[in-house]
């Protein structure tokens, strides 16, 4: 008695499963086999799905990408959103090729944990637009707009990435304008008057601080990781000419990890700034009187005097001094709005600001610009223009 062999598929292959419905697979030109993205009811549909990759390879539209995609998203259709988002911050490079800062990295992880929490345990292949959207209702009703915000365009970038992946056929985060919320807030600089008596308020030994903050717009992170060699100080005679400030590095804080040192935020954050004469005395009397000798010395360090400075340390000095000068409501970041008004005033360009505040943009320049109460001054001239 002879068996029947089964008649043998013209092209690729196809099999019974245990389930009883057929899984059909072929070999592509890289001579790696692929399967079908899921499983058939019967023969024909298998067959019809083969025809179909067989049709590609012969008019030279397959492509080893797209099959590696596709077979790639039926081994990872149970992947878990928080699963995949864990290992995309592993892999993530910025636009310029470089792994995540550890400061971005640390916010990205918090936001991981916390608003994008309510989605972690999903499946990727189970997130919809409807889902998205309730999700971030939920976290727009907490009040907190810039964190939504931030979560929202967190998840943007990892889903973004999933499509590429091959994980999802398409991006569930539709919601126009979701990632540019603001709150309204709007960040008031001091007037001279105001900073003058948080200068007067301050201990001696951060008035410097202070100072370079305002005068030379620098960010809290530069400001922390400037040491005394970033100080140069250009004398005519015994009379100092010029200070200039060399930013070129920046610190940030990592839970977990501690203090670390790298670049500036951008490219375009390393600078020297020239701060302007009226306030050459206080820095001076900063590197005379509160620096430990060397060259490579913090110029504004924690209690140790070695180790760089907590905003939280930093705190407890600077809220008191903002209160003497009626400003509770103003961040330490305002100084460097007050920096950015005072050079426009001065007749500082776009450009100009761009450089001096260490903006990659003249767009972002322009945020900082404030008319420091001009409005009636200008009405004025207007007038006075018009009468000619």
């Amino acid at each position: 008695m002879t068996t029947k062999r089964k008649p043998r598929e013209s092209f690729g292959a196809i099999r019974q499963r245990s389930s009883g419905r057929y899984q059909a697979s072929y070999v592509g030109l890289d001579g790696k086999r692929y399967n079908a993205p899921h499983t058939y009811d019967n023969k024909t549909d298998a067959r019809g799905w083969l025809s179909i990759q067989q049709a590609k390879l012969h008019t030279g539209t397959w492509s080893a990408m797209d099959a590696q995609r596709t077979d790639l998203a039926k081994r990872t259709r149970s992947d878990t959103l928080g699963a995949y988002a864990t290992e995309w911050l592993d892999t993530r490079i910025n636009r310029h090729g470089e792994p995540l800062l550890p400061r971005t990295r640390a916010e990205y992880e918090r936001l991981l944990r916390g608003p994008v929490a309510p989605l972690a345990a999903e499946r990727l292949v189970a997130l919809t637009p409807e889902m998205i959207r309730t999700w971030y209702a939920a976290q727009g009703a907490t009040g907190h707009k810039t964190q939504t915000a931030r979560a929202y365009g967190f998840l943007n970038s990892v889903l973004k990435t999933a499509v590429q992946d091959g994980k999802i056929v398409a991006n569930p985060c539709m919601i126009r304008g979701a990632q540019n919320a603001k709150t309204g807030k709007k960040v008031e600089p001091p007037t001279p008057d105001e900073l003058q008596k948080i200068l007067d308020a301050m201990p001696a030994r951060y008035k410097a601080a202070v100072v370079i903050a305002a005068w030379a717009g620098a960010r809290w992170g530069e400001m922390t990781e400037l040491r005394r060699q970033d100080i140069i100080v250009t004398m005519e005679g015994n009379v100092v000419k010029r200070v200039t400030i060399a930013i070129t590095r920046g610190v940030t804080h990592v839970p977990g990890r501690g203090f670390i040192v790298g670049k500036t935020k951008s490219e375009a954050g390393v600078r020297s700034v020239v701060l302007p004469p009226h306030v050459h005395d206080t820095v001076i009397a900063h590197l005379q009187d509160h620096l430990a000798a060397g060259e490579n010395v913090l110029l504004f360090p924690a209690a140790d005097g070695m180790t760089h400075l907590a905003q939280s340390s930093f705190a407890k000095h600077w809220y008191p001094a903002r209160e003497k000068a009626g400003r509770t409501d103003m961040p330490w970041h305002a100084l460097r709005h007050y920096g950015a008004t005072r050079a426009a005033l001065a007749g500082a360009t776009l450009k100009e600001l761009q450089e001096r505040l260490g903006h990659s943009t003249v767009a972002a320049a322009m945020r900082y610009q404030h008319s420091a109460g001009r409005d009636a001054e200008l009405a004025e001239r207007m007038s006075e223009q018009a009468k000619t």
